[in-house]
């Protein structure tokens, strides 16, 4: 039997006048060492992608995080240096693409910028800088070339009794968890769920109760070594189970 196929998002990058789609090789890791899922990149064309073809080929979607942000416009807010970089090619397919799966029930993990693009969708918006904020921690990159220390632990996050996520990591927290944004959650978006926080009210993980099928978006990047970290097997395990039975209920 076929293996289940999880869409994974490509952000859009020019080099010599050209658009090149790409994404981190960690996701696609993840999704091969912890899911019984194959990982399919998806281009960033949705001038020409047909959505409906790509999500009836799926069994779940993992929207990954990226150096760039959301264009400010697409919650309302004017453009401005402080949010940026753009990727509004990427923006584009992917914030149509989540207000589709989410209807559909499709198994959606996002990630970080795809975190940021699912309160988005859901007209909901975002701080362009969090750590300037009054009383924010810093929740920027370790300035460090090593990537362990990158994707180390920074802080703490405490977890909403009995939430989603508290469910899936058999915990009530609170748990330590990297972080690498500088854009943060700002209003909630409609029909979302605050699953865990850290320490300065910064939102780190939500979902949507009410949802067809599994929905959970997390602000740091368990995708990292994912095997390698239970906190981030558990959450891939828990979307891996998703997948399969998202599958099943297909044929």
């Amino acid at each position: 039997m076929a293996k289940p196929i999880v869409g994974v998002t490509s952000c859009v990058k020019v080099l010599d006048g050209q658009n090149y789609h790409h994404v981190g090789e960690k996701y696609h890791r993840a999704i091969a060492e912890c899911t019984s899922a194959l990982p399919l990149a998806i281009p960033s064309i949705a001038d020409i992608l047909d959505n409906d073809a790509l999500l009836d080929t799926v069994d779940g979607l993992l929207f990954t995080g990226s150096p760039s942000n959301v264009f400010p416009p697409r919650y309302g807010v004017g453009e401005s240096a402080e949010a940026e970089p753009y990727d509004p090619v990427r923006d584009a397919m992917t914030l149509p693409l989540l207000e589709q799966a989410i209807q559909r029930g499709i198994p959606t993990l996002a990630i970080c910028r795809g975190f940021q693009e699912l309160n988005v969708a859901c007209s909901g918006t975002l701080h362009a800088r969090v750590h300037e904020l009054d009383g924010r921690q810093d929740h920027r990159r370790p300035e460090n070339p090593d990537l362990d220390v990158q994707y180390g632990t920074k802080h703490s996050i405490s977890l909403l009794k009995d939430g989603l996520l508290s469910s899936i990591l058999e915990t009530r927290g609170p748990i330590e968890v990297n972080s690498l944004h500088w854009q943060a959650v700002d209003k909630l978006g409609v029909s979302l769920q605050i699953e865990a926080w850290a320490d300065d009210s910064t939102v780190e993980a939500i979902s949507m109760p009410n949802s067809k099928g599994f929905l959970l978006g997390i602000q740091w990047h368990p995708e990292y070594k994912a095997k390698e970290n239970p906190i981030s097997a558990a959450i891939f395990s828990a979307f891996d189970q998703a997948i399969q039975d998202y599958r099943h209920s297909k044929q």
